[in-house]
């Protein structure tokens, strides 16, 4: 049997319970593991941990910590993605790829022997079948050399396995989508503060979805910022083509105005209360000013139908609110669904709110 005491993994660490029970299992085989987590530009704001929280895990768990940003590169896969959309507008497996590829060069930098993951088979149908699992090896050119400690028993033994690296019998068999098990388990091993698991993907999201969509087809889907865009305000499609996104409040206003550059033409009301507005386009006409000037005036703080003085390129247009039903023709989706407060268990099994927490 090969001594585990010099051996060395890189685990994929998302601050998931699934995660953190992986890397669990593989530090009690006497591995020395890395943990490699992914800033993604589509996360969920509030559904992933923060830098303290990852430190703080990583701490806990006595591994090491290397956290890598996804870039525009990243957005080539979810432009195209090579074996398509499980949800929405997610191409998990893909993304799935990408990070294996990210933890192989790693694997190699360190030399370490292998790759682990916190994927439980069948908790996500199309992503984690067996037949997707053997597929990220072969895309990934890591064939036998990723650990699934959560499954392995379900799945074919691996090369750290079958030369003795890892004991086979000291992992697990789970199945699923449902956590009872790995809420037993942690309790165990005595984690109690861990995130209960949610969505943590954008772009699963219905609405952010159709604004993905909507990106990718008119040329607006290329840098981080394009990105950032997407998770603020009202959208609209103007008939012109150029696109409005409208604040729906002081930080959204805020974040709008720190995001705009020079090819982008800002609106704001003037004399009243109302929200910051960024048109996109190569050249709005002042059809489109116009009409953006309107949709402008309709979330101001006015009253009734009087005319909202709205400042744009270095104009004051005295814009008439449009109605409702006139903005359903250029709305593209509806608002982005926020996280609800995430239900962490304590040491005595109780659920309480935890409003910042990580999830897979």
């Amino acid at each position: 049997m090969i001594n585990s005491r010099n051996s060395k993994a890189v685990g994929l660490f998302a601050g998931s319970l699934d995660s953190i029970l992986a890397f669990r299992l593989i530090a009690e085989q006497g591995i020395a593991a890395v943990a490699l987590h992914f800033r993604l530009p589509f996360a969920i704001p509030g559904r992933t941990p923060t830098d303290d929280q990852l430190q703080s895990q990583a701490k806990m768990l006595g591994v090491s910590l290397v956290t890598f940003d996804a870039g525009a590169d990243y957005l080539e896969i979810v432009r195209n993605p090579q074996h398509g959309y499980t949800v929405k507008m997610a191409p998990c497996i893909d993304c799935m790829a990408y990070m294996l590829k990210q933890a192989k060069l790693l694997m190699q930098e360190i030399r370490a022997d292998f790759v682990f993951t916190g994927e439980v088979l069948g908790q996500r149908p199309f992503s984690q079948s067996k037949r997707s699992l053997k597929l990220l090896e072969k895309l990934t050119g890591l064939e036998g050399r990723i650990l699934r400690p959560l499954s392995a028993k379900l799945l074919e033994p691996t090369i750290p396995e079958l030369s003795g690296l890892i004991r086979r019998e000291r992992l697990l068999d789970f199945h699923g989508r449902n956590r009872r098990r790995q809420i037993r388990l942690a309790r165990e091993f005595g984690i109690v503060d861990y995130p209960i698991p949610g969505g943590g993907c954008l772009l699963t999201d219905t609405n952010f979805a159709t604004r993905c969509r909507d990106a990718i087809d008119r040329n607006e889907f290329q840098t981080l910022t394009d990105i950032r865009l997407l998770n603020y305000g009202r959208h609209f499609r103007l008939p012109g083509k150029s696109k409005l996104i409208v604040g729906r409040n002081e930080e959204e206003n805020r974040i709008l105005e720190n995001l705009t550059d020079s090819d982008q033409l800002i609106l704001k009301p003037v004399e009243t209360v109302g929200p910051v507005c960024i048109l996109r386009g190569a050249k709005p006409t002042k059809k489109e000013i116009e009409l953006a000037a309107q949709i402008c005036a309709r979330y101001c703080d006015h009253p009734g139908e009087q005319l909202v003085k709205v400042a744009a390129n270095g104009k004051i247009y005295k814009a008439r609110p449009c109605a409702e039903e006139e903005l359903i023709q250029w709305r593209i989706g509806g608002p982005i669904t926020r996280p609800s407060p995430v239900l962490e268990l304590d040491r005595k099994g109780k659920n309480h709110d935890r409003r910042n927490s990580a999830a897979d």
